[in-house]
């Protein structure tokens, strides 16, 4: 496995386990001091249904060489670059930076696999 390959994977089962940290402590991704509500929970529920999977997939694909890395890097590098505006907003600089860097390799690896 090449270091890109591996580099994604990794990069994809981060967010995975950042998706599952998130249902355990869902106030995780909260300024100090915000109360994580009934809401909050929920949200970090759904959010880690959707991530598992797609983090799992990505570095399934990555990992094998598949036909379906560049497309799942493509939609994964497109979560990111939404994780990332979100935690920006939310002036979570580790969230809006990882998922930023996350972002770009996703997406150069995307156009990198279907050239």
């Amino acid at each position: 496995m090449s270091v890109l390959s591996t580099a994604n994977a990794l990069a994809a089962l981060l967010s995975a386990g950042s998706s599952a940290a998130g249902v355990l402590r869902p106030g995780l991704a909260l300024p100090a001091g915000e109360p994580a509500t009934a809401g909050v929970h929920l949200y970090a529920r759904a959010y880690a249904a959707r991530a598992l999977p797609l983090g799992v997939a990505t570095a399934a694909a990555v990992w094998t060489g598949g036909a379906a890395a560049g497309p799942l890097l493509l939609v994964s590098g497109l979560a990111q670059v939404a994780d990332s505006a979100i935690g920006f907003r939310q002036r979570n600089l580790g969230m809006g930076i990882g998922a930023g860097a996350c972002a770009v390799l996703h997406l150069l690896s995307a156009w990198w696999v279907t050239r």
